[in-house]
């Protein structure tokens, strides 16, 4: 029997079996984009339960399908999502190639697009824009926020159109590949670029509303913003000189210690690992307010240092924490954690047969250390700076707390949006030069990196031993980072034990009164009653947080996959488009998902998702960094060899490439569920009563003065989080690299004479 042909020419049956299996993929999307115009609600409905809204279904009522809204309600825009499934469908039948790519594209794109551009226009009122509303005239019917549906059904056309492209030759014809970088890419666009472009756009607008350069320029180039008055022996100098130096010296700080505490971890002695692991990752579980609240406590003009500098020395309390000194300490201790994730991963992925080589070489282990390892290293302190880099501009808690009269961008735009004089405009501006500070760090980070190779884990075994810290290199580590450590847990110990005094500074005999008011749990009559007032915001932000934080770490890794191990036009600006969320201040960011998702075709406000959204879109960058850190480490020929042993692509990712990955996917889950456990200024817009999340409780518990209750609020907080990392860490397990344990002698092949 002769071999079925593709193009022509014999294919092998490996190849028949790859074309069968894509052929399947695009038929069971076109059949998911016909189930959603048929069985799916096509708009959101609201209050109401799921076996509420399946008779509306095929009814007249808002909970219709689509094809029921297009064919009976007058919305016949719909029927374009119609007309681009239809089109897909015929090219599903169509044999793999060319011509079943442009029926692909086309419908996929018609359809997409179509829709897309429907529900951006026309909104609850009609026309969205004054300006059709006077080319056309007003719209007799309107449309609400997407639903099921829709989602599904856009979805769907999204994935075909990619599908398409891949068809045509783009992406190497590899539909996976090609459907991650558009979906990512939409993703991206939908729930970064699109609301902070809402927000940005504020910057061109002038008080009257209208586009304006000069006011544009203004606003960025003002005195307050760029202001030398300090050089020259004013008072203060500028927002974003502030902002430039901290960052710069938070950045560089964090991925100095953080190094310090990987190489201890990871190559210091065996005793007392977990308890530094442990402390490292503490300042990451807390909310940021109660760290500067520690701090007070410790340097602040009442705190304990000052107390003892003046009854030993005599020395008068001032308030010298307060300001830059204040927030660069704080900033150090919450972001330095970040750093010793990626840098861990980066230190155990080091292979130690290249420091082997080198001291049977004949170098000593110093030598070694600072021309093999350190080198290595380089792309982990490259990726660790750019995130303390970014985590020190969009900081907002930190120079809140014991910032004083020192100003940075992140607060100025805070006081700009919900302060008396609420100028939108100038906010918008100062988020500009953000944005800017952002990119020139990251073209830095670029330049150092260059396309040189880092490459340390491939195909081959390493049966290497890790060469053990030189003692002058593992003296100084101890020196600085053991204290370090020692401070850290200095600043525990204070907010553990707020929570179980009477009253911070007046009363500190011990009680559990605080614990009893928040978590008590008492026996009614119908069982159990969560009788304490902190029961609702806790489950509602461990069920919110429990649900982001795998999405973003699957997110994160998938797109450093995509920037690691393909090649595309535009990747420069996906990969920045994904570090965005990080350039821009929380606050911003939370106003911006209010302007973009608070009518159709996104009605998200004042739901769990819009909260959901912004956990992943805002924490999606250090899942990115950690593993683009990750993947330079790991040798192109593991991929190639799966592939040429007939994996696909996806089977090569999941079962190959991503046991590799475990500490990147440490870092991207632990981080990613911590900060959405613990994150203030991004949700603060976002939340409502049945929505409240742990740190607005606190915030307002802190407003009222209470507190006893906040700190025994962060104490659970800080206990939960602790087990959340345990339990991720264990699940998740150790990458294995078939490297040898010190002390384990490698066995001598036998010599052939």
């Amino acid at each position: 029997m002769q071999a079925p042909s593709i193009g022509g020419a014999p294919a092998n049956p490996a190849s028949v079996a790859a074309a069968r299996r894509s052929q399947r993929w695009i038929r069971a999307w076109v059949a998911l984009g016909f189930a959603a115009y048929l069985l799916l609600p096509w708009y959101a409905i609201q209050d109401s339960t799921w076996y509420e809204a399946i008779p509306q279904v095929f009814g007249r009522a808002e909970g219709a399908n689509g094809l029921m809204q297009a064919l009976t309600q007058g919305r016949s825009w719909l029927f374009i999502g119609l007309a681009g499934l239809a089109m897909c469908a015929m090219g599903a039948w169509r044999p793999a190639g060319r011509a079943q790519g442009r029926w692909l594209l086309a419908g996929g794109a018609i359809g997409a697009f179509g829709l897309a551009i429907a529900g951006f226009t026309i909104g609850a009122r009609g026309w969205s824009f004054a300006a059709l509303n006077t080319q056309f005239g007003e719209l007799a019917i309107n449309q609400f926020g997407i639903g099921a549906g829709g989602f599904v059904a856009l979805t769907a056309l999204t994935m075909l159109a990619a599908f398409g492209i891949a068809r045509l030759g783009l992406f190497k014809g590899d539909l996976f590949v090609a459907a991650a970088v558009i979906g990512c890419g939409v993703l991206m666009a939908l729930f970064i670029a699109y609301p902070v472009s809402k927000a940005l756009a504020g910057a061109f607008l002038d008080e009257d509303g209208r586009w304006s350069i000069t006011a544009f320029t203004a606003r960025v180039f003002a005195e307050r913003v760029w202001g030398v008055g300090c050089l020259a022996g004013g008072v203060r100098c500028g927002v974003a000189w502030n902002t430039l130096v901290l960052a710069l010296l938070t950045a560089a700080g964090t991925t100095f210690l953080g190094t310090l505490m990987a190489l201890m971890a990871e190559r210091g002695s065996k005793r007392g690992q977990g308890a530094l692991r442990v402390l490292a990752l503490l300042p990451i579980i807390t909310p940021p307010f109660v760290v500067g609240l520690g701090l007070i406590l410790l340097f602040g003009r009442a705190g304990i240092v000052n107390q003892l500098l003046e009854s030993l020395f005599g020395i008068e309390p001032t308030r010298w924490f307060y300001g830059m000194p204040g927030v660069l300490v704080a900033q150090l201790f919450a972001f330095t954690p970040i750093a010793f994730m990626i840098m861990r991963g980066v230190v155990q992925g080091v292979a130690p047969s290249l420091e082997e080589a080198a001291q049977m070489l004949r170098a000593d282990r110093r030598r070694t250390f600072f021309t093999i390892t350190l080198p290595l290293l380089k792309p982990g302190l490259a990726n660790a700076f750019l995130v303390g880099f970014i985590e020190s501009i969009a900081d907002f808690g930190n120079p809140v707390v014991v910032g004083g009269q020192f100003s940075v961008l992140s607060t100025d735009i805070f006081f700009a949006i919900v302060g008396a004089q609420y100028d939108q405009g100038r906010a918008a501006s100062l988020a500009w030069v953000l944005t800017i500070f952002a990119l020139g760090v990251f073209a830095l980070q670029r330049g150092v990196l260059g396309r040189q190779n880092y490459t340390t884990v491939s195909g081959k075994g390493d049966a290497g031993i890790a060469m053990a810290l030189p003692g002058g290199v593992r003296r100084t580590i101890q020196c600085i980072a053991l204290p370090w450590i020692a401070f850290t847990a200095v600043v525990y110990l204070f907010a553990f034990a707020g929570g179980f005094v009477q009253t911070w500074g007046r009363d500190y005999s011990f009680t559990l009164d605080h614990f009893k008011n928040a978590f008590a749990l008492e026996w009614g009559q119908f069982g159990l009653v969560w009788a304490g007032t902190a029961w609702n915001s806790l489950l509602t932000t461990l069920k919110l947080a429990g649900i982001s934080a795998p999405i973003t770490a699957a997110l994160g890794l998938l797109i450093a996959w995509l920037l690691a191990r393909n090649e595309f036009k535009g990747q420069g600006v996906f990969e920045f488009g994904a570090l965005l969320a990080f350039a821009i201040p929380g606050t911003v960011l939370g106003v911006s998902y209010i302007l973009a998702f608070n009518v159709p075709p996104f009605e998200l406000t004042g739901t769990g998702l819009i909260i959901v959204l912004c956990f992943m879109f805002r924490n999606l960058p250090v899942g990115v960094r950690a593993g683009t850190a990750a993947f330079k480490q790991l040798d192109r020929s593991l991929d190639e060899a799966s592939l040429m042993l007939r994996a696909s692509t996806a089977q090569t990712l999941f079962k190959v490439v991503l046991p590799l990955l475990k500490p990147a996917l440490v870092a991207a889950l632990v981080y990613s569920f911590v900060r959405a456990m613990t994150t203030v200024s991004a949700v603060i817009f976002l939340v409502t009563a049945e929505n409240e999340l742990a740190t607005t409780y606190i915030i307002g518990r802190v407003g009222n003065g209470d507190y006893g209750i906040a700190l025994a609020y962060c104490t659970v907080l800080m206990i939960l989080m602790s087990l959340a990392i345990a339990l991720v860490q264990f699940v998740v397990g150790e990458r294995r690299l078939g490297r040898r344990k010190a002390g384990v002698p490698m066995v001598a092949a036998p010599v052939v004479h």
